[in-house]
């Protein structure tokens, strides 16, 4: 029996909430595990919040008594690489915006944590959509804008089961980077990276006076300093909106200087410096397919996903972050338009599952339908990048947060 909603899922109301169970099968006519070959008339069975079982209906038997969900096409939970939703709310007013604090250029310590809501709508609206992790905080429109989280859709409480409460810090190079005041800094390109170059000799500094100071003659606490330290330690990546060729480039150059982790944001242009992007061997988290073509971004191209995928760069797709409504799409759909440019299925399906928690180094808890793994799935009646298909329900952690069980 297929799961079938009578409204839309774009209506994001959710049909039931079923408590966690410690036993629950699902049901489908295909099973994309992304963990190996797609499983016709698959099956898949939920105990404690954890797939223990995945195979075919003639391998698995159901036992008596489970709650079962079936539907046409099961995936795993999807994964937004990059977003602001949390931070940037429903609304679009001034008092639910906190993706950017625009009193200084470079703030690394703003914790992402201590500003996301997890109950407002947005964040509901996505995971009734089949999203169930995503990777957000301060977002574009500032030189360092602050930290960056990854929790899943669910998390009404966020001071514990994040997936990782501090994943990495985010800047921006390029028009995103620069003071919208002429007489604030920076104002110019060169600006930018200096300002940003500084402040990562200081956080150099900063840590061979921790190491080698003697007890009572260390030098004060630095929030700031202390948190490009993790970067430079090597322990958390620094994400970087760069969509120029110029500033994809200065991004590459000033991760081999200061030997950190670096991953591409937006990068519009990556097509016209493809091979230094390959050569360093940084991922790339891809602009929105439908992102306005302006300012730093008319160079993009909607086969941005497809040439990375060809040229063997690890990449993910992402809702991203643009001042102007709706700021928030929707990662399903942003796959299903990188297929129709140029990606195979698999690819655009795993850019938005396995390859995204890969980049985000979170692929040993979700991604993937393998034994093990966290219960997250996404129900569809029908193919998934069709506009016309539902999604009709959402497990995450083994919990049945949309949808109704047999």
């Amino acid at each position: 029996m297929l799961i079938r909603l009578v409204t839309f899922c774009l209506t994001g109301i959710v049909l039931a909430n079923v408590p966690l169970s410690a036993q629950l099968a699902v049901k489908g006519d295909t099973v994309y595990t992304m963990a190996g070959e797609a499983i016709s008339n698959g099956v898949i069975l939920i105990e404690d919040g954890k797939f223990s079982s995945v195979g075919s209906a003639g391998d698995i038997v159901i036992p008596d008594g489970w709650l079962t969900l079936s539907a046409v096409v099961v995936t795993p939970g999807l994964i937004d690489a990059h977003t602001t939703v949390g931070i940037s709310g429903l609304l679009n007013q001034a008092h639910d915006q906190e993706q950017v604090e625009k009193s200084a250029p470079i703030q690394p310590e703003l914790r992402a944590i201590d500003a996301y809501n997890a109950r407002d709508e947005l964040v509901d609206w996505v995971r009734n959509l089949g999203i169930t992790t995503i990777h957000t905080g301060h977002g574009p429109g500032a030189l360092i804008s602050g930290q960056t989280m990854i929790l899943k859709t669910d998390r009404k409480n966020i001071s514990d089961g994040t997936l990782n409460p501090f994943a990495m810090i985010a800047g921006s190079l390029g028009q995103g980077g620069l003071s919208k005041d002429e007489k604030k800094s920076p104002g110019t390109r060169a600006k930018t990276i200096a300002l940003l170059r500084a402040d990562l000799i200081k956080a150099g500094e900063y840590l061979e006076k921790l190491e080698k100071g003697e007890e009572g003659k260390k030098p004060d606490r630095n929030l700031r300093l202390e948190a490009l330290g993790e970067v430079l330690q090597g322990n958390i990546p620094l994400l970087l909106t760069a969509h120029r060729h110029q500033d994809i480039g200065a991004a590459l150059r000033l991760a081999e200087e200061f030997g950190f982790r670096l991953i591409l944001d937006g990068a519009s242009e990556a097509h016209l410096i493809i091979n230094d992007i390959k050569d360093a061997g940084v991922p790339v988290i891809v602009h929105p397919t439908m992102m306005r073509a302006g300012g730093d971004k008319e160079n993009m191209t909607m086969e941005m996903a497809a040439i990375l995928d060809r040229e063997g760069i690890p990449f993910a797709l992402q809702s991203g972050f643009e001042s102007y409504v709706p700021k928030t799409r929707v990662v399903l759909f942003e796959a299903a338009m990188a297929a129709a440019y140029g990606l195979a299925f698999e690819s655009a399906l795993g850019s938005i599952t396995i390859k995204a928690a890969e980049i985000l180094e979170i692929d040993d808890r979700v991604g993937s339908i393998e034994v093990g793994k966290d219960a997250d799935l996404a129900l569809f009646d029908g193919d998934p990048f069709e506009y016309v298909t539902h999604c009709t329900a959402v497990v995450i952690d083994g919990e049945l947060v949309k949808g109704a069980a047999q």
